[in-house]
């Protein structure tokens, strides 16, 4: 699992501006089953979004399609992690530490 911080790196006018297709790049990626939640962080400086996959480089690809990161108006930090402990509801997600 992964942690996908952004950062916004131009003035929200012109995060605005991208907004939608963002929107629309979201949407593609829950479809896909990829990611499983997503929102501003508060100060609105940026995001979080949480994704799932088991390949690094693969999550790297999808983060530098964002219309955010095209449009030069936010930076990534992707952290993975291992989840061993989840909410009942997010159960299919828990992982196990490998042997």
């Amino acid at each position: 699992m992964f942690v996908l911080e952004l950062t916004y790196t131009a003035p929200v006018e012109r995060v605005e501006e991208l907004l939608d297709a963002h929107v629309e790049w979201l949407d593609a990626l829950y479809e896909e089953g990829v990611f499983i939640a997503s929102g501003r962080k508060n100060p609105r400086d940026g995001g979080i979004i949480l994704a799932v996959g088991d390949d690094r480089a693969h999550i790297e690809t999808i983060a530098a399609a964002d219309p955010f990161v095209i449009g030069e108006v936010c930076a990534y930090r992707i952290t993975e992690f291992i989840a061993t402990k989840t909410a009942p509801e997010l159960a299919p997600y828990r992982q196990q530490l490998p042997s």
